[in-house]
Formats: structure tokens, C-alpha cells, sequence
């Protein structure tokens, strides 16, 4: 399988390289100037015109024309990314064969998600706890601003990809709605029918609050068709005032808490317990690696720590995991290898916090080139200063002194006093990473979309919806299933604030140019209102049926949020599939 799968892109690759016009995203920079613009600025011949044509056309051209149509139709052209994909699915493969590079899209797609996963659960967030353990802040403040970003980087940045053009700007809303009615409809229900309970009054009233003005917010701007300064201001406002409202409203109960066990005074220590908040200290048995540790201390070598650090599989929990783990981790390896081998992780946790000296080294040089290497599809790392030495150069040399002057300065032993510096470094090249893979996402949705005549919101809403919140899902059911009902509820709605919030205005923040202080929408007719409404509909919902049941979430409202999802789902591929239409939307 990996055989067929690596002769498929390495043909696509070849191929268009060898095509007319086609060229891969980080050789745009080796390529003059003028042929990129002339590209863009060649007439349609297919349509006689020099305007822009809907790239979705391209299924009504004659099988001949399809490669020069995707390759000089400005509308097929896309932004960023290391991959042409139209071009090679329209110029490389033959028409017969087209069936196979789409298998080979989904597959890399499903392969993608997987890339993110695995960079924002095991790099980006334990450097970004890190990174909050020593800034010393509150565990409520971490939760809502370095967790939830952590949580929620992988919708953060596809939303902040796709704000960059107005055409995939729909894929933005319809994923940032999209995963708001997944998450609150079917994981929200899930949750409720895995395990009943009663859910915190304050906190759930105060966060489907606030959900459903960033709702109202972006209705607006679709209304509109257009974000401007100010409005892309006001989500990070409400965001940050979201942010001082639960730290103000944890500490007033903390207080009010502590009053009351100052007021009375027991007869016998309180043992521990959960608390409402979840903020209650819990312990566990120790560690069962303890056991495997040797009698008598020994010191690795250099060689051996690199060797050890760059190891990603645990023997020990290979034994005793079921079969599909097993399935999983073999395709998450080659992510996890390259990971490791470009991403540091701080772990204050540990006694060394995951100080490994040779590849520490090594990351200070793997780490700024994959920085450099993914910023703008490589444009600024194949860059050549002076039309002879590429920037990628000055990044390796420069990286290769100063990992040696770390090398020659520490121990294996133990860690230097600036040691989380690697944890910022970790969380940039991370970053970096998850916006790569975000590109190449919202660059093989919207080509899927062109293939099948899908809207972007509808892809929005389902694939990359779905993809991006299937680990939420999971974590969520399971913290459910072990006894944790009310945080695995607390988290669908504040993990989609943030999301929606900083996703939308961050996004629109980052495309505002000093000429250009607004970003355009084009949304997508019928289903944008529909996904809209159905998401407004179901905060309402919920923020009626909760308190009416005194904030009791029983199986039957779980399994009334699961059936409005399927009820939404319908509706809106009925209306993506112009079965339901109004005239107005024609």
C-alpha cells in the first residue's frame, strides 16, 4: 500500500513539474516574476474573455481543454500550498484515471488530519503548557486562552487559510459553524447519553451566552458580505473580555466558597472531592514506568540519548494496546519521526523536562529551517540573497553555530536555565506545522469542490468540520465515560468560543492590509442561511431546554440533539443538491 501510494504522488509530483504552466508552490519563488503574473492576467480562451470564470465550470469544458482551463482561469488559481492539486488532477492524470487521484486526494486528506492531530496533541500543546507553567498563570486563564488554543489550533489556522480568499472564505464560516452544531448537537448529546447529569448553572449559561453573540457577530458580517477593522477588533474584544469574565466570576466563587468553610467550622478533616469547577488536586498510584527503572544508575551516551529520543514507539505499550492501535500508530510513525526530529517538547513534569542534548542541538537547526522552509510555501526559504546564496543557506549555517555553542556549553545531565526557550521555539516550528498541513487541507477541499460541483460552505461543514473535531469528540465521550460528564460538557462550548472568536477575527486581521482594511465574504447563497439559523436554533434550544430540566441533561435531550444534527445534515445537502431552493437564492 505504501508502495502504490508513494508511486501515485510521486507521478503527480513529476508530472507537474513537466506540465505546461503547472508548477509546485515553493519553486514559485525560483520562477520569474513575470511569468507568474502573465498566468494571471492570460485571457480565458476557453470563455473569449478576459474575466474570471467559476473554476467549477471546468466539468463542462471538452476533456482536451480542462488542463489549459484550470491552468490560466484565474479563479482555479490557489494561494499558498506545496501542491497544484487541479493541475493534477486535470493535467497529469488521464481522464480514465481520474477516479484514482481522487482516492489519492481523500486518502492524503484523511492522512493530513492525521498530521494535525498528532503535531497539536503531542508538540503543540505540551509546549504550550510549558509555556504557561512558567508564566505561573492560573489554571482558569491557561484553560481559556493557552488550552484553548492548543485544543482548537487546527480549526484556528484552516480558518485563518481560508479567510485569505474571499472564494474559500465560505469554507471558513462553514467549518467554524459546522463544527459549533457538531460539537454542541452530537458530541453535547453523546455526552448526555453516555453518562446523565447535572450541568454547572453559571458556567454554561455565561459560555452559551457568549456563543450566541459570536453567532450574531458573524451573521452580520455574511449579511454584510464583509468584515470590517472594526468588527474583526470586536471578536478579539469579546473574546478577551469572555477571558476576564471567567477569571472574575472563578475567583468570586473561590471566595464565596472559602467564606463559607471559614463560617463553619467541622468536627473532622473534609476528605477531597470533585468540585463544581473541576479544580480539585487528584493523585494517582505512581507511575508504572517506576518499575522498569534500573537498580543502579547509569549514564547513556550522547549517541544513545539521540537514538532513544528519536524512537517514537514504546515497546512496553505496543504489548499491551488492541490491534487497531497498532494500525493507527504504524501510519502516525513517519508524522511522528519527523516531528520529533524538528519540534522540541518542554515537559516541566519530568526531573530532566525532557532535556535530550544531541537532538535539542539538532532542533536549532532543523527547527528555524522547517520555519523558514513553510513560511509562504517556502517563497522566503528558496529566496537567494544577492541571486546567489539561498535563505535556507544562512538558516543552516547560522543554526549549526549555535547549536554547537550549546552542544560544547550543557550536559546531558541536566538542563540549561534556558531551557524553556525550546518550548517557545517548539511552539513556533509547531505552529508552523499545523499551518502547512491547514493549507494543504482547504487547498484539497476546494479542490474536491471544483471535482464534484460542491459549495465551500458544505465542504466546510462536513469534511473539514468533521475532521477537525473528531479528536474533541473522542476526548470528550471519554472523559464522559470515566466519570467527568461536566468537564466533557464545559469544554464543547468553551473550546468553539475560542474558535470561533479568534478564528474569525484573527483571520480577517492577518488579511488586512494598510490599503485594505476590509476582507470580502462571499457566501454561499441558501446554505449559509441555513447553517446559520440551524446553529442559532440550537443554542436557543439548549439555552431554554437546559434550565427548564433545572440544568438536568437526561438521555432524551441527548438524543434530541443527535436527531436536529441529522435533521440539519439533511436539510443542508438537500439544499447543497439544489433539491431544496427558493428563487430568491436561484
Amino acid at each position: 500500500m505504501w508502495t502504490f501510494w508513494v508511486f501515485g504522488v510521486t507521478w503527480m509530483l513529476v508530472g507537474e513539474v513537466n506540465a505546461v504552466g503547472a508548477f509546485i508552490g515553493p519553486w514559485n519563488a525560483m520562477m520569474p516574476a513575470p511569468l507568474h503574473l502573465e498566468i494571471w492576467e492570460q485571457p480565458n480562451r476557453t470563455q473569449g474573455s478576459g474575466r474570471s470564470v467559476d473554476c467549477r465550470e471546468v466539468r463542462q469544458q471538452n476533456v482536451s481543454k480542462r488542463c489549459s482551463f484550470v491552468q490560466t482561469n484565474p479563479d482555479c488559481q490557489m494561494d499558498g500550498g506545496f501542491l497544484s492539486y487541479l493541475s493534477g488532477v486535470f493535467c497529469v492524470f488521464p481522464a480514465d484515471l481520474q477516479p484514482l487521484a481522487i482516492t489519492l486526494y481523500v486518502l492524503w486528506l484523511f492522512y493530513l488530519f492525521v498530521i494535525l492531530g498528532v503535531t497539536a496533541e503531542k508538540f503543540f500543546c505540551p509546549n504550550l503548557s510549558a509555556i504557561s507553567t512558567k508564566l505561573k498563570l492560573a489554571h482558569n486563564v491557561a484553560g481559556v486562552t493557552f488550552l484553548a488554543f492548543g485544543n482548537g489550533a487546527p480549526d484556528v489556522f484552516s480558518a485563518v487559510v481560508a479567510f485569505s480568499d474571499p472564494r474559500t472564505a465560505g469554507l471558513a464560516v462553514g467549518a467554524l459553524f459546522g463544527a459549533g452544531i457538531f460539537v454542541t448537537t452530537v458530541v453535547a448529546g453523546g455526552i448526555a447519553l453516555v453518562r446523565p447529569f447535572t450541568a454547572a448553572s453559571r458556567p454554561f449559561l455565561r459560555d452559551a451566552i457568549f456563543y450566541m453573540v459570536a453567532v450574531f457577530l458573524t451573521f452580520v458580517a455574511l449579511y454584510f458580505e464583509e468584515v470590517t477593522l472594526a468588527e474583526a477588533l470586536s471578536y478579539i474584544g469579546l473574546y478577551i473580555f469572555y477571558v476576564l469574565t471567567v477569571v472574575i466570576s472563578t475567583w468570586l466563587h473561590k471566595r464565596q466558597r472559602r467564606e463559607r468553610l471559614a463560617a463553619s467550622v467541622p468536627t473532622e478533616p473534609e476528605l477531597p472531592r470533585d468540585s463544581e469547577d473541576g479544580d480539585s488536586s487528584s493523585f494517582s498510584g505512581g507511575d508504572y514506568r517506576e518499575e522498569y527503572q534500573p537498580l543502579l544508575p547509569s549514564e547513556e551516551s550522547t549517541f544513545q540519548i539521540l537514538k532513544h529520543s528519536m524512537n517514537p514507539l514504546d515497546y512496553r505499550k505496543w504489548r499491551r494496546k488492541p490491534c487497531y492501535w497498532r494500525v493507527l500508530k504504524v501510519f502516525k510513525l513517519p508524522v511522528e519521526v519527523v516531528l520529533l526530529l524538528t519540534v522540541p517538547v518542554v515537559d516541566p513534569d519530568r526531573e530532566d523536562q525532557n532535556w535530550k542534548r544531541p537532538l535539542n542541538c539538532l532542533h536549532l537547526v532543523t527547527g528555524p529551517l522547517i520555519c523558514i522552509l513553510t513560511l509562504k510555501s517556502g517563497e522566503y526559504g528558496f529566496y537567494k540573497i544577492q541571486a546567489v546564496f539561498p535563505v535556507w543557506g544562512v538558516v543552516i549555517l547560522a543554526g549549526a553555530v549555535l547549536a554547537m555553542i550549546v552542544f560544547c556549553t550543557t550536559r546531558n545531565e541536566e538542563p540549561p536555565r534556558y531551557h524553556i526557550i525550546f518550548a517557545f521555539l517548539g511552539f513556533l516550528v509547531s505552529a508552523m506545522w499545523i499551518n502547512a498541513a491547514a493549507t494543504e487541507v482547504v487547498n484539497i477541499l476546494r479542490t474536491l469542490g471544483v471535482i464534484f460541483r460542491l459549495s465551500n460552505t458544505v465542504l466546510g461543514l462536513t469534511l473539514l468540520a468533521w475532521g477537525n473535531s473528531i479528536g474533541d469528540t473522542f476526548s470528550d465521550l471519554t472523559m464522559a465515560r470515566q466519570g467527568y460528564p461536566r468537564m466533557a460538557f464545559s469544554a464543547c462550548f468553551g473550546g468553539i468560543i475560542f474558535n470561533m472568536l479568534v478564528g474569525v477575527g484573527l483571520g480577517c486581521l492577518l488579511q488586512m492590509t494598510n490599503a485594505k482594511l476590509v476582507v470580502k465574504l462571499e457566501p454561499d447563497g441558501l446554505l449559509v442561511w441555513i447553517l446559520a439559523g440551524a446553529l442559532g436554533l440550537s443554542l436557543v434550544f439548549s439555552f431554554l431546554a437546559v434550565p427548564a430540566q433545572c440544568f438536568r441533561l437526561s438521555r432524551g435531550y441527548g438524543f434530541c440533539l443527535i436527531v436536529y444534527y441529522l435533521a440539519f445534515l439533511t436539510i443542508a445537502l438537500l439544499t447543497e443538491f439544489r433539491v431544496i431552493r427558493l428563487s430568491t437564492f436561484s
